[in-house]
């Protein structure tokens, strides 16, 4: 999840990436001779985002005239985005090249024999330097099935005029909203309520913070241990405690950045792209918001935060296997990751990048025109900290059908009744997983 979202079972071989961009290698001539002139085209179906074609049209130039590396824009909400990869996958649709997955998606895709396996030097080069959390959403049971392309993690947003000493967990975040409240100043804590995606990732990492474990590891039955209990009672404590709007069952990530930009909150749980909305629309008061890590469940454990972003994988359909995971690798290199963030406000899964102050033009000086890490990032290092204990969503070829239940299940967060609710998402989760329906 993050600033564009609102986000099986037929085996296959693996593909073999080493021999495969070994033969790359040895075809370049002829690759040359025929050129993108002669129609080669490498096929990208990848999400909206609004530099992602000045990426594509850098990484058609780099392959030195051997194809076009064409973007294929899937639809804007997520759901739409699986759907119509799915579909076209699961009848053979050989013109789909590289996949731009949700980090929820990749061990559906995996299972279910549409995306290859990474090996040899393309594992190599698209596992290094990557942080850890945003690399196990590219697994699946022990292997790579993609590489990451970008991650998302969110933060407690503040204004210090409100807070000048943030709280460091959930408890003492209700306490300073209800002394804030009692005091005439905005209070409310806001943060994606509805019943979607967005209340999972919320609850996700409650249970994580907490200890707790929703899925079992492998993703093939329902645990709901004490943790998951935990973090039940705490969505409940937080949703009847007096500091949450009217409007939280309808919140998605714009309405809750709305709501604390107008001041009628004073803790905003959220991703970065808040920022940049922040900067462009109260700039006057930008020196006054202020982030920090979540809020710990316990004092002396870290939050463990739910992180969202995409990667990139290579389908088993392609009928241009090497030169897909080219174009994959080039897609999410150093400097397009760094290119994407910079012009797209999406996090890189690079940890080097969160320590790069050159700016995107590193001829000319940092300006609003050409940024840099530090002035679009003020935040890095908050993110990075956050990124290097972070939660992952549970990994499940089902996913789908668990996010459905979950979201169902914990709406409204203000009439949960933490046992009972935990036996009947146990109950729920378990038909879900059972069901293992692909096909939306």
């Amino acid at each position: 999840m993050g600033k564009r979202m609102s986000a099986s079972r037929r085996g296959r071989s693996p593909g073999r990436t080493g021999s495969l961009l070994g033969a790359t290698a040895l075809t370049v001539g002829l690759l040359a001779g025929c050129g993108s002139d002669a129609g080669l085209k490498i096929n990208v179906y990848y999400a909206p985002e609004d530099n992602f074609q000045s990426v594509v049209d850098d990484c058609t130039k780099a392959s030195g005239g051997r194809y076009e590396v064409v973007y294929n824009k899937l639809p804007r909400p997520a759901d739409g985005q699986r759907e119509q990869m799915v579909r076209r996958l699961a009848a053979g649709d050989d013109s789909l090249d590289v996949l731009g997955l949700d980090v929820t998606w990749v061990s559906e895709f995996a299972e279910a024999g549409w995306a290859d396996e990474w090996t040899g030097e393309a594992k190599a080069e698209a596992t290094a330097g990557v942080l850890p959390g945003p690399l196990e959403t590219a697994t699946w049971n022990g292997k790579l099935y993609a590489a990451t392309k970008n991650t998302n993690v969110q933060l407690l947003w503040y204004d210090d005029r409100l807070t000048p000493t943030p709280p460091k967990t959930w408890d003492e975040m209700i306490g300073q909203a209800q002394a804030l409240k009692s005091q005439g100043k905005p209070a409310n804590v806001v943060f994606t309520g509805a019943q979607y995606e967005g209340l999972v990732v919320i609850y996700n990492t409650l249970v994580e913070s907490a200890g707790g474990k929703i899925l079992s590891d492998d993703g093939k039955s329902v645990v709901m241990d004490e943790g998951a209990v935990k973090a039940l009672e705490m969505l409940k404590k937080v949703t009847t405690a007096g500091i949450t709007d009217p409007s939280l069952t309808n919140s998605k990530e714009d309405e809750v950045r709305q709501a604390f930009q107008r001041g009628n909150a004073a803790f905003e749980l959220n991703w970065p792209f808040v920022y940049a909305s922040y900067a462009k629309e109260k700039k006057a008061e930008l020196q006054h918001f202020k982030w920090t890590t979540y809020p710990r469940f316990e004092a002396d454990k870290p939050a463990k935060t739910t992180i969202g972003g995409y990667n990139l994988a290579v389908s088993s359909t392609s009928k241009h296997k090497a030169e897909a995971y080219e174009v994959a690798l080039c897609l999410r290199n150093e400097k397009n990751q760094k290119f994407s963030a910079l012009k797209d406000g999406v996090p890189p899964t690079l940890e080097s990048l969160y320590t790069d102050t050159v700016p995107l033009d590193a001829t000319a000086g940092v300006s609003d025109d050409n940024p840099s890490m530090d002035t679009k990032y003020p935040m890095r290092e908050t993110i990075l900290d956050a990124l290097k204990d972070a939660a992952v969503r549970p990994l499940t070829p089902a996913y789908q059908n668990a996010s459905t239940v979950l979201s169902k299940v914990l709406s409204p967060p203000s009439e949960i009744d933490p046992q009972k609710t935990a036996e009947k998402l146990k109950k729920e989760l378990a038909d879900a997983l059972e069901s293992k329906g692909v096909i939306p």
